[in-house]
């Protein structure tokens, strides 16, 4: 069995840093759609170590805030699924938007190469019609404005379906979790 930790000089890495949805609160690691994403890779016999780097309860602050620590390795892929917990918590949008812009100039920076993929992002409606509105419109934008990948909607076909959510309504089941693994294997495949 191969040591995972060895870095080996053409090994390419993927960076998947996020929250819950991303840790895969609730379920074994394996189950997380980083892990179904490294298998999908693996099977196709390509060169790459897929890190988990998600964070229950992780907002757009306290990513920012441990980003350089993670840049210390070369990162060719970096998926970053920030900003639900900060529209959840009614954060003002200007920080949601700075913290993301900020993560992805640190990324850049120590990896002028990278490939960044965008994990939009969409809130329940309680904080209102305009919050609601120009949460999920931060995505795009930065997408567009930092010429990264954006996955449209992360939870799309999976939010709001009981059958896959957990009891809380709002972490993907196991099953729940492969739709999210192949909504953002729909983005990820043509980079690869």
């Amino acid at each position: 069995m191969e040591d995972e930790s060895v870095a080996r000089p053409d090994r390419k890495t993927i960076i998947f840093f996020g929250n819950s949805l991303t840790a895969g609160m609730g379920l074994e690691p394996e189950q997380a759609f980083p892990a179904r994403i490294g298998e999908k890779i693996d099977s196709l016999g390509l060169d790459y170590l897929v890190v988990n780097a998600g964070i229950s309860g992780e907002t757009t602050a306290s990513g920012e805030s441990r980003i350089s620590w993670l840049m210390r390795e070369k990162v060719d892929i970096f998926v970053l699924e920030l900003g639900a917990n900060d529209g959840l918590r009614g954060i003002p949008l200007s920080e949601t938007r700075e913290n993301l812009q900020a993560i992805i100039d640190t990324v850049k920076n120590h990896n002028p190469d990278v490939k960044i993929v965008l994990a939009g992002m969409q809130i329940p409606p309680n904080m209102g019609p305009e919050y609601t509105a120009e949460f999920r419109s931060i995505f795009p934008e930065l997408a567009e404005k930092n010429e990264a990948y954006l996955i449209p909607f992360l939870l799309e076909g999976v939010a709001g379906n009981p059958k896959l959510n957990q009891a809380d309504g709002i972490h993907p089941t196991e099953e729940g979790q492969r739709k999210v693994a192949q909504n953002v294997w729909t983005i990820m495949r043509p980079i690869l």
